[in-house]
């Protein structure tokens, strides 16, 4: 997936900061009934995950996400149908997501071998993953300005950043398996 330019990206941010509350109900829609596994992991494991912690804080990366969905859209088009993509890739990325975030789970009891592979695993797969850095920056700084005017526990917000970091990069492999698959037909 190409990096978008900083104009695509300030377009496409306002392209979600202008949609009104029918609109974007209707793009949450939308995306919840193409992409309900996905959906479900967002708006309901992730911001769990923020809101144990923090419940405005959760707040906002829930805004973000819609953020995020709002700019793949404008920049790349509709979302792939989770239903068009290969089930078996939407399954094995789903199992391998899981079984890296258990190993941040706090409480999760797991063997130390298997929790530090999962983590360094995560954390190389972040790292060698470079794409939308200026959208990942955008969220950075959204989520540190609201740090600044409400401080918030840094377990949180670290967790906050983390998780908006797997969403960015949870639409961007999306769209790559989607046009991977349109290539090959």
């Amino acid at each position: 997936m190409r990096e978008l330019t900083d104009r695509e990206l300030y377009q496409a941010l306002q392209y979600a900061k202008s949609q009104d509350e029918n609109a974007g109900r209707s793009i949450l829609q939308q995306f919840q009934t193409e992409q309900s596994a996905l959906a479900q992991t967002i708006f309901g494991v992730f911001s769990a995950l923020i809101a144990d912690k923090d419940k405005d804080l959760a707040n906002l990366f829930m805004d973000l996400c819609f953020d995020v969905i709002c700019v793949f859209r404008h920049a790349f088009g509709d979302l792939p149908d989770q239903r068009v993509l290969n089930m078996e890739w939407l399954q094995n990325t789903a199992a391998l997501l899981d079984a890296e975030l258990q190993a941040f789970m706090p409480g999760n009891k797991m063997d130390t071998k298997f929790r530090d592979k999962f983590q360094n695993r995560f954390a190389e797969r972040l790292t060698e993953s470079d794409s939308q850095a200026g959208l990942v920056k955008f969220m950075d700084d959204a989520i540190s300005a609201y740090v600044a005017d409400s401080p918030a526990e840094p377990d949180a917000v670290r967790v906050a950043r983390t998780m908006i970091y797997v969403v960015i990069q949870l639409f961007g492999a999306m769209y790559d398996q989607a046009e991977r698959q349109a290539t090959a037909s």
